[in-house]
């Protein structure tokens, strides 16, 4: 395994997971596309730097050398940061420039670095300082709970705090429900039916652009576990 690491559940409204973890080796494997954004820790050869990460609207390679302690925090879909919307994230890692001692800048001020025990204060303060935001209307829309607000100003709102659109959402939360479906041992073409694709083309497509890997090959992982 190249990749040794372990998650919690945060305590912060605002965050997805917790996770931590080393490179035991080099590495290029394939990851998913993404619909949240991260803020991850790496130390290696002596230095520390925290990026701003994602989301990815696709899947793609990623590379990493043997060494790196890494802590990721996973943001909620609908937290942003106000003076660098969502969508100016996308498909690309952010470093931010480092401050004196072990901390960053980031909207002006320097931040201690984050760590695994302390990551839902550091959080937390970044809330009240109002660097980072939360906007309801993305929740009330995952929800189906929102009413009267028009679709115009739903859209605007949704794309500045996720960056992305509701219709590509969806797309990536069939594709993870599909691509569970077959790693239960559902076959493909029941998957096609349960999953909402239109044939099983449409199924190939989405899981290789969204996931990385066709419907064949998930099942072949799977076989081969």
């Amino acid at each position: 395994m190249s990749i040794i690491a372990e998650e919690r559940v945060s305590d912060s409204p605002y965050v997805e997971t917790i996770t931590r973890g080393r490179t035991a080796s080099d590495g290029s494997p394939l990851r998913p596309a993404e619909i949240c954004w991260h803020m991850v820790l790496r130390r290696l050869n002596g230095n520390t730097d925290l990026l701003v990460v994602g989301p990815w609207t696709s899947a793609g390679v990623i590379s990493y050398i043997e060494g790196a302690e890494l802590l990721w925090i996973k943001f909620k879909l609908g937290t942003f940061l106000p003076h660098l919307p969502t969508r100016h994230l996308l498909d690309r890692e952010t470093i931010l420039p480092g401050a004196a001692g072990k901390s960053f800048w980031l909207n002006g001020s320097a931040w201690q670095f984050p760590d695994y025990e302390n990551a839902d204060t550091f959080v937390d303060r970044l809330v009240r300082a109002g660097v980072l935001a939360c906007d309801p209307v993305v929740d009330a829309v995952l929800q189906d709970h929102l009413k009267d607000v028009p679709s115009r100003t739903v859209r605007h709102r949704f794309r500045h705090a996720t960056g992305l659109t509701q219709s590509h959402i969806r797309q990536m939360k069939r594709a993870q429900h599909a691509q569970a479906l077959l790693q239960q041992g559902v076959s493909i073409l029941d998957t096609v039916d349960e999953a909402g694709y239109f044939d099983q083309p449409h199924l190939t497509r989405s899981l290789k652009q969204l996931i990385g890997y066709t419907p064949a090959q998930i099942t072949s992982l799977r076989k081969a576990e």
